[in-house]
């Protein structure tokens, strides 16, 4: 950990920050010089190198921040952003391709914020090879001992033995696990484990204490912890959110209400809000404009298959709890529900014709909920909505069910790509723990995403459903 301006940062984040930094510009400049040889020449004959450079050094420093920043956008500067090798090398091209769109409305309104003679062209070039091996040196270096977080884990059940596990075989978190109070010898008391916990953190410079009790009361060591947070500047965190960090969803169990309150993310600003409007809003109309062609032929196979209407309308709940008409053309029979009342389809459900089964497996029947998006009931991406009749049974069943609906639904989501169709009680308590996931994570880069990994299981016809 380092301390600037009375607060602490881990070395490893700033490292990379600086060092991104640095490989942006470098990239921009080696692109300059190449694309100018004539200037540096003649920096060259007067002496001048540090003139050339000054004058060119404002607009190189606003295409760096502009990668920075976008960067920045797309969480890859998030600790706790997923930490896959796909998603990753995922989130790098999307900022290259927004970079590259970037510099190219700058060179249209103001041409003098860029470096001239198509510098920022080829320094946008350079940076892609760069910026793809910096991240592969820093995962490579936040591996090595010196730049490890060392971690305390607080708890000895379940939960606790799970996140161990979870931290010693993610290697890429950069993440050792020192000890934890299943090493305590003999009787777990208050002492025995603030004995522990201090021995170590005196011993082996702990950086961070991640507490993974169920029951704190009597048996949390509140004063030690106090003091390594405010004396030595050690991180105390709850297990929920390193869990989070493993399996990318937020457990429900043991959530404590705190946590939800405290915790970082779960913040929607009046910008991102717009602009995830607008970006949900054109998916939706370029969805309409290319499904047209189908259209005709999905009409008449649902009307040649089985008698009834085409399209049916169904009541689910949206943002904040209101009540709105979800469209999706017919996949069952007309009377699918007449005897049971309103009930999960199952697999292989006789109830869905053979049409049906074909437009729920091609995801066909949903595109009428374009519709949904386009006035503003629905999101492209969030959570599932979810019948009136199933949300007041799941909210009493299943802890925090109510959070869902602080966002708009969505067509696709987290949920829907991470994990299957379900229809049980368990199956809804799972979804709502990667929806509570993509609530507390959600960004532009996260929503971009989720809609390409929709297409690859439509397309591919594979993962979750």
């Amino acid at each position: 950990m380092i301390r600037l301006f009375k607060v602490y940062y881990p070395l490893r984040s700033l490292i990379l920050l600086v060092g991104e930094a640095l490989i942006v510009w470098t990239s921009f400049v080696l692109a300059t010089i190449w694309r100018n040889p004539d200037s540096w020449l003649l920096g060259n004959v007067d002496g001048g190198y540090l003139q050339v450079l000054a004058a060119l050094a404002p607009r190189i420093l606003v295409v760096t921040g502009v990668v920075l920043l976008l960067s920045h956008l797309f969480d890859l500067y998030d600790s706790s952003s997923l930490s896959a090798k796909g998603d990753h090398a995922f989130r790098l091209l999307l900022v290259l391709g927004f970079v590259a769109l970037t510099l190219a409305a700058l060179g249209k309104l103001n041409p003098s914020l860029l470096p001239g003679n198509l510098s920022a062209f080829w320094g946008l070039i350079i940076l892609s090879f760069t910026l793809f091996g910096w991240r592969a040196a820093y995962s490579w270096m936040v591996q090595q001992p010196f730049l490890r977080e060392r971690v305390y884990v607080l708890g000895t059940g379940e939960r606790a033995q799970r996140l161990v596990r979870g931290l010693r075989e993610r290697s890429t978190l950069g993440v050792e696990v020192v000890g934890w109070t299943g090493d305590v010898d003999g009787e777990l008391t208050r002492d025995s484990v603030a004995s522990h916990l201090m021995g170590l953190a005196q011993g082996r410079d702990v950086h961070r204490v991640i507490v993974a009790m169920p029951d704190r009361r009597g048996t949390l060591p509140v004063e030690e912890l106090l003091d390594l947070r405010l004396r030595c500047g050690v991180k105390v965190e709850e297990a929920t959110s390193w869990l989070e960090r493993i399996s990318g969803r937020i457990e429900v169990e043991q959530l404590y209400p705190s946590w939800l309150i405290f915790a970082e993310g779960f913040r929607f600003s009046f910008f991102f809000r717009m602009v995830r409007r607008v970006l949900n809003f054109s998916v939706a109309l370029a969805g309409t404009l290319i499904s047209l062609p189908l259209l005709p032929f999905i009409v008449l196979a649902v009307k040649l298959d089985s008698p009834g209407p085409v399209l049916y309308r169904q009541q689910r709940v949206g943002r904040r709890g209101v009540i709105f008409y979800c469209y999706k053309f017919r996949t069952m029979r007309v009377d699918a529900e007449a005897d049971t009342g309103a009930t999960w389809a199952l697999d292989d459900d006789p109830r869905i014709t053979r049409v049906g089964g074909f437009l729920r497996a091609a995801r066909l029947d949903e595109i009428p909920q374009l519709w949904c998006v386009l006035k503003g009931d629905m999101h492209f991406v969030g959570p599932r909505p979810e019948r009136p009749e199933f949300v007041g049974w799941l909210s009493k069943e299943i802890p925090y069910y109510g959070v869902r609906h602080v966002v708009r639904p969505g067509i696709t989501g987290w949920a829907q790509v991470r994990y299957k169709y379900g229809n049980t009680v368990e199956d809804a308590r799972e979804k709502l723990q990667y929806d509570l996931f993509y609530i507390k994570n959600a960004s532009l880069g996260l929503d971009l995403m989720i809609m390409f990994q929709t297409v690859k299981i439509v397309l591919l016809g594979r993962g979750a459903q």
